[in-house]
């Protein structure tokens, strides 16, 4: 390597390369994406997520920026609750901008229908193809690991929220006990590649997604590092004890 490396895997790769091959990896998945979601997890990224919609708690008249959004599983969901708010209280529509950097995701989104709360559009985290303080709030799920610079992502999405806007990453993490830890490295690396390689057809890319999950930092790590990125109030929730994590701050 000539240049910065970046992780891919449990490689280390030039940074330039990391773009492309990670692209590679989700042009190959997008189709089974979702229900190599619901495999892999047994389910229970459903539950992680609805948690994290929760949370956001959208309303009427926000602006929302689903990052690395894929094929709008967390989009869907917001919108859904925004219009339940609007039942109650009336209000205009929420937007929701899906961005993700992978054109193949973006239209496997598109080919589930769309909600006219929702744009879709291909862009990269670290350059948000959006104007700077535009919205009420940035979620990012299971992509922050996939950047090759996370703190310039991390700023990037400082860049676009309000001052005071909220910020929602749910992402795989650490186990709290050393006893979880081995069972998921168990299941992640003993199971996880088998199913890719026989529903997806891929089990390279499988691979790359378990160890991408253990080169990423802890929760504390993590944490630093969004406050480092110019957010307050930051914390996390760990969910399964901690096999996934949702970090939330405000944009200051």
């Amino acid at each position: 390597m000539t240049g910065p490396s970046a992780s891919f895997g449990f490689r280390d790769v030039d940074a330039s390369q990391k773009v492309g091959l990670v692209r590679g990896v989700f042009d190959r998945v997008a189709g089974r994406y979702d229900l190599m979601n619901d495999l892999m997890s047994v389910g229970v990224h459903r539950l992680w997520k609805d948690a994290v919609a929760a949370r956001l708690n959208p309303q009427p008249g926000e602006t929302i920026i689903d990052c690395a959004g894929g094929t709008g599983d967390m989009a869907r969901r917001f919108a859904k609750l925004v219009r339940r708010a609007q039942v109650r209280r009336g209000g205009t529509a929420a937007k929701i901008f899906v961005v993700d950097y992978n054109a193949e995701m973006i239209a496997a989104g598109r080919e589930r229908g769309g909600m006219p709360e929702i744009t879709w559009t291909v862009g990269d985290a670290q350059r948000l193809p959006l104007p700077d303080a535009i919205a009420d709030a940035y979620v990012i799920s299971f992509g922050i690991r996939n950047v090759t610079d996370i703190p310039g992502a991390l700023r990037e999405a400082r860049r676009v929220l309000k001052p005071g806007g909220r910020f929602l990453c749910l992402e795989f993490s650490r186990p709290v006990t050393e006893a979880l830890r081995k069972a998921y490295d168990a299941w992640s690396f003993g199971v996880i590649p088998e199913i890719g390689a026989r529903v997806a057809n891929d089990r390279d890319a499988y691979q790359y997604l378990v160890e991408s999950i253990r080169r990423f930092p802890d929760q504390q790590q993590f944490a630093t590092m969004i406050g480092e990125a110019g957010f307050a109030q930051v914390g996390w929730t760990n969910f399964t004890a901690g096999v996934s994590a949702l970090h939330t701050a405000r944009a200051i």
